[in-house]
């Protein structure tokens, strides 16, 4: 008895220190601001929002007015009414404003990379020259396809994935206004490809950041990534294949499917954000409220704004019916998602449909606002 007293003594101040350390609040799930009586992801998720959308409130009005700004200005200058400088002006507000979103968004430097957009654009401007013109265009494309995808948030529901993917397209088709307000010398073609390429680049590298690098793949994240790389090569070789060798009939065949749903319906869906782009970010957005892996899926997004970026620099394609086009690959391509998601569902989730609304009510996993830094 006289030898275990002190010892237990001796343990307290020990045990004290365990329960008061600077990372109890992780181990515990109870922080400043936390609720003792919710789930470790919801008090995570509602602590985070606690401490960033008070801080955030003003830079995103401010960032909200710059957007729709330098909308108003790209539709004048598309009308056109006015000078024909408004659109320009509007094309290097847009381009400024998505520089800095997608810098505060990744957690860099907004600050820094927004005033070099917009120095950039302003020497664009004032120098006017058909290259400067051109980079501004291709970095403008990329940026807008990079932050379409880095907007969306985890969903529990296919609904929610569907609204997800309408947001990145959205701010995708907003930086297509900004893009060809620049006015590029371009070959239509190269200007596809390398926007693609730079997008496909930013997305992955930020995706290696919010994935926990490529050790936080796993297994089925691995091969996910795989078939989705593999589905991309796929669609790229075969549509250059077809361009240049293909056989005339099976060529005319397909064209004949294009001329058809031009005709009576007024556009024919982009296939890369048909077939790969939609269907990868509403499973990506699906999966990153259950896994981190959903981010690897996600950056196949791009394939998807992408596409949308750059709809308007073709010269033989109306307004209209790039509109179209766009609508029609996202409606199509949700309907591609729906059952990729209701696949992986069948495959891996839980057998019974309380089991399946009783994993949908507890999937969660937390991840800032859309407001906030991912980083």
């Amino acid at each position: 008895m006289s030898r275990a007293a002190p010892r237990r003594r001796a343990e307290q101040p020990r045990r004290r220190l365990r329960r008061t350390g600077p990372g109890a609040a992780e181990r515990t799930g109870r922080g400043r601001g936390a609720r003792p009586h919710e789930g470790a992801v919801g008090t995570a998720l509602d602590a985070a929002m606690e401490t960033t959308v008070g801080d955030t409130r003003l830079p995103v009005g401010v960032w909200a007015v710059a957007v729709l700004t330098g909308l108003g200005l790209l539709v004048a200058g598309t009308v056109p009414v006015g000078p024909a400088i408004l659109g320009e002006i509007g094309a290097v507000l847009v381009a400024t404003a998505y520089t800095w979103a997608l810098a505060a968004r990744t957690g860099g430097r907004p600050i820094v990379f927004g005033t070099l957009a917009l120095l950039v654009g302003v020497v664009v401007l004032v120098l006017d020259e058909d290259y400067l013109r051109t980079g501004a265009a291709v970095l403008t494309c990329a940026v807008s396809a990079v932050l379409g995808v880095m907007v969306t948030t985890p969903t529990r529901r296919f609904f929610e994935a569907a609204r997800e993917c309408t947001y990145a397209v959205l701010v995708a088709a907003v930086g297509a206004l900004a893009t060809v307000a620049f006015e590029p010398s371009i070959t239509l073609l190269r200007f596809e490809y390398v926007t693609l390429a730079l997008a496909l680049g930013g997305a992955f590298a930020l995706v290696y950041r919010l994935g926990a690098g490529l050790h936080g793949l796993g297994r089925r994240g691995a091969a996910t990534v795989a078939i989705g790389a593999v589905l991309l090569a796929v669609t790229l070789a075969y549509a250059e294949l077809l361009r240049r060798y293909g056989a005339s009939g099976l060529i005319e065949s397909m064209l004949d499917g294009v001329r058809w749903s031009r005709d009576n319906l007024g556009a024919f869906p982009r296939p890369l954000e048909t077939v790969l782009g939609i269907p990868a970010l509403a499973w990506g957005c699906h999966m990153r409220a259950r896994r981190r892996q959903g981010w690897w899926v996600c950056a196949f997004g791009v394939a998807a704004t992408v596409p949308v970026a750059n709809a308007l620099m073709n010269p033989a394609t109306t307004y209209l019916e790039a509109g179209l086009s766009v609508t029609y690959g996202l409606l199509v391509g949700l309907v591609l998602g729906y059952l990729v998601i209701r696949a992986d569902l069948a495959l891996t989730g839980p057998r019974g449909r309380r089991a399946r609304r009783a994993e949908e009510a507890t999937a969660g996993r937390p991840e800032p606002a859309r407001t906030s830094p991912l980083l």
